[in-house]
């Protein structure tokens, strides 16, 4: 009857088909996983509460909501937008590329820039929608929704193949820990070099598709100044 302490993946199915509160549908099927486990009540809570404190820096996030809603509130959009507009012959795609290089560099140095919900959202998607307009002209609602894709599609890529270009990563370290405990003899270093190749590789194709994107507004706008 070992198959029987996976009820707690059915009661995760359930609860999400009736989309009932993510966090008490985790917890009642963590509960009910331990009791048909064998795990007294009183040492459940403990593990509960121990994880809980383990990864405490998690919930962190939650702070940050507040601070983008007020930042957003007293006008660093417009600030963002008004920046963007000052610089003549930006685009979505340059402007793009750019932030790609800053967020790969940051990997590189373990600078944390947050993501979509604190910067991206806020601060790198209305500045590359101005630059767009700054240099094409009002762009229809389609356009916009490809510059907030590539916005979040950007952060996706620098984010994801340079986090690993860091020595002390915790993807290089997890690397690192397992590749050691299967009787390989490897060093943070060798995984942090063999991750930077893919970084620069990502940010060239990256940088080319936001540059092809560039010249597609290009032919269907033209310049704003020409029109």
């Amino acid at each position: 009857m070992e198959w029987i302490k996976l009820i707690g993946i059915l009661v995760i199915l359930v609860g999400f088909l009736l989309k009932l509160d993510t966090i008490a549908v985790v917890i009642v099927a963590g509960f009910v996983t331990a009791l048909v486990s064998g795990i007294s009540v009183v040492d459940f809570l403990t593990m509960l509460g121990e994880a809980f404190v383990n990864n405490r820096l998690v919930t962190l996030f939650l702070l940050t909501l507040p601070m983008v809603g007020l930042s957003e509130r007293f006008g660093l959009k417009q600030q963002a937008v008004i920046l963007i507009e000052k610089i003549k012959g930006l685009t979505p795609g340059k402007f793009l590329s750019l932030y790609l290089f800053i967020r790969e560099l940051a990997g590189f140095f373990s600078i944390r820039i947050q993501g979509h919900t604190q910067f991206i959202r806020p601060i790198v998607n209305p500045m590359a929608q101005a630059a767009g307009e700054n240099k094409f002209g009002e762009l229809d609602e389609k356009d916009q929704e490809k510059i907030k894709a590539r916005a979040a599609a950007n952060e996706n890529f620098g984010n994801f193949f340079a986090q690993n270009t860091f020595v002390a990563a915790s993807g290089v370290l997890l690397i690192v820990g397992t590749l050691q405990s299967l009787g390989y003899d490897v060093a943070a270093s060798s995984i942090a070099q063999a991750s930077l190749p893919i970084a620069l590789i990502v940010l060239v194709i990256a940088t080319l598709s936001n540059l092809l994107f560039d010249r597609k507004l290009a032919k269907k706008y033209g310049k704003k100044e020409d029109k």
